[in-house]
């Protein structure tokens, strides 16, 4: 009981008590149970992407064929408000649940000592309280901002080529303009620096618990010490991955069809991407790989010793038909034959200097590269992209 009670202190909800979910719950978009996603992921449909297809549509400037570039042929608007949008609000319950069980696992397992579990409590009361706190959100509405005032300098204003009409349209392409440029980009902005934040206050809260002295396990199977169900942690970052991806793809996409633009000259740019990200959503866990580097060099002198010891007590009994005295490194039971004493050592060679797998980066790369497969079978057949993806992946 006293170690559920304390695993319980240690709870930490990235997407619950902060001044966003409070504004939200008051306004009853999120319920006095749950998070409410998807009745938030619908509403920021409506609000951001209807009112622009209704604008189009009123000013005759939605389909394919009519006029210059119409909005259906701006996929990345599309992919901004009806998958970007949404797939962030979504993953929230994603986040919620995968960070609110890992940080308690680090009492359950036993990896954080008795005498650090006031600490390991303090660690997650900071993050709390900067959590809850309003001047994380002041910053993210600065930013906002500057992403409003600088976004036609840096990209989108390719994107509304479709509200570009005539003078007998001029009142709903304006419309459709405005709530593109003061609405629609600034709630899918909010959305991704709520997210990075959140990560950021992730990745402190990790880095604070690495400080500790962990009790790691050097022949754990997880080949982490027992910190691999750090592994979860790239998945509830996921949602921000893809989100990122499928917009640039998207865009990229639009530049290939319809403005001619060779899809391998994306491929710096995409590569730059997925590095990017990678190194941001692998951060995290970072943190452990000090500790994790050096329980695996101390362990293997430590059972590399304990296996020439038990090999020479083994060879000095049955080679030379000695009488061995010291027979209690022979007889410990934890210990056995010399094929288990072997198999501690390789399992402390085993060790990883970050808590991932090859599941793990399928995680992360799987979200960044699955909306590209699609702008490579513009060029290339799609079957064949699928292949090359699975192949990479697995």
């Amino acid at each position: 009981m006293a170690k559920a009670a304390a695993a319980s202190d240690v709870e930490f909800w990235p997407c619950t008590g902060d001044l966003a979910f409070r504004l939200q719950r008051t306004t009853g978009l999120i319920p006095a149970r749950g998070l409410g996603v998807g009745r938030r992921a619908l509403v920021a449909v409506l609000v951001t992407w209807v009112p622009l297809v209704a604008t189009a549509a009123a000013a005759g400037r939605l389909w394919p064929g009519v006029g210059d570039e119409p909005l259906l042929q701006h996929f990345a608007v599309h992919a901004r408000f009806l998958v970007a949008v949404p797939v962030l609000i979504l993953g929230e319950a994603l986040l919620h649940a995968i960070v609110g069980e890992v940080i308690p696992q680090f009492v359950r397992s036993g990896l954080v000592a008795d005498a650090d579990r006031a600490r390991i409590a303090d660690i997650v009361h900071r993050a709390i309280i900067w959590r809850d706190n309003w001047k994380p959100w002041v910053a993210i509405a600065m930013l906002v901002v500057a992403w409003i005032v600088t976004n036609p300098v840096v990209g989108s204003e390719h994107d509304l080529r479709w509200a570009h009409g005539t003078a007998a349209h001029g009142l709903e392409l304006a419309i459709g303009a405005f709530w593109f440029r003061y609405v629609s980009l600034p709630i899918l902005a909010a959305l991704q620096f709520t997210w990075l934040w959140r990560l950021g206050l992730v990745a402190v809260v990790l880095w604070r618990i690495s400080r500790l002295r962990l009790a790691l396990v050097a022949t754990h199977p997880d080949q982490a010490g027992g910190l691999g169900f750090l592994h979860r942690i790239p998945a509830a970052f996921a949602p921000l991955s893809f989100a990122l991806a499928v917009t640039l793809a998207a865009r990229w996409a639009h530049e290939a069809l319809y403005h001619g633009v060779p899809i391998v000259s994306f491929a710096l740019p995409m590569a730059t991407f997925t590095g990017i990200v990678a190194i941001v959503v692998v951060a995290p866990l970072a943190a452990f790989a000090p500790q994790l580097i050096a329980l695996r060099r101390r362990a293997l002198l430590e059972y590399g010793a304990l296996v020439t010891n038990h090999g020479q007590l083994v060879h000095r009994r049955w080679i030379r038909r000695e009488t061995v005295s010291d027979r209690g490194l022979l007889d410990a039971p934890e210990l056995g034959p010399v094929a288990d004493t072997v198999s501690l050592y390789e399992a402390v060679a085993a060790t990883q200097p970050l808590p991932i797998n090859k599941r793990t980066l399928s995680i992360i790369f799987g979200p960044i590269v699955l909306p590209v497969v699609p702008l490579i079978g513009i060029e290339v057949p799609l079957k064949d992209a699928v292949l090359k993806l699975l192949t990479t992946l697995l």
